[in-house]
């Protein structure tokens, strides 16, 4: 039996070392919110924290990981989407199809608590998952918007980065 510590509580369950982490998330543990996208650790859609760094799930092998490190997922991030990621996400209606959204949310929570006031640079270097739907405007306001510390109250933030025909500088 194998240990993990995910999204705050110990969790038990049968795998194989070389198991890849998303698997054990998936299908031994239910927590669906986490996705496959290429299986190569190219596209995010599986990114969560270990103890605080956005990883690739698709290819870490539970071998890599010890008991004692915080595994995070989306569902994990906030318990009711209050996370000032998803806040901004939530505001700017970032996604379409939504199926890369929560890899990208961990990436940039991870970002944003290393950095908490990226520059372009910062975020091109860093938020290397791709949105087949072409959102990276919007992931890019999201993130400045995060960044600001958004709050229920400050629509206005949203208003800042719009151009005069409405699209999202």
């Amino acid at each position: 039996m194998a240990k993990l510590n995910v999204n705050g509580e110990e969790q038990e369950f049968n795998a194989a070392p070389d198991t890849p982490l998303l698997w054990v998330l998936r299908e031994q543990l239910g927590l669906t919110g986490t996705k496959y996208g290429c299986g190569v650790a190219q596209c995010g859609a599986c990114t969560v924290h270990v103890d605080g760094a956005a990883v690739r799930s698709c290819v870490m092998p539970l071998r890599a990981l010890k008991e004692t490190q915080q595994v995070v997922t989306i569902e994990g991030l906030s318990r009711n989407g209050t996370h000032a990621v998803q806040r901004a996400w939530q505001l700017l209606d970032v996604p379409q199809c939504g199926f890369c959204q929560s890899g990208m949310i961990m990436a940039v929570s991870a970002l944003l608590k290393d950095k908490p006031n990226p520059t372009d640079a910062d975020i091109d270097a860093s938020i290397t998952n791709i949105c087949r739907c072409g959102t990276y405007n919007r992931v890019r306001a999201a993130i400045k918007v995060a960044a600001q510390g958004v709050t229920r109250r400050r629509v206005s933030a949203a208003d800042d980065l719009q151009t005069t025909d409405g699209s999202l500088s």
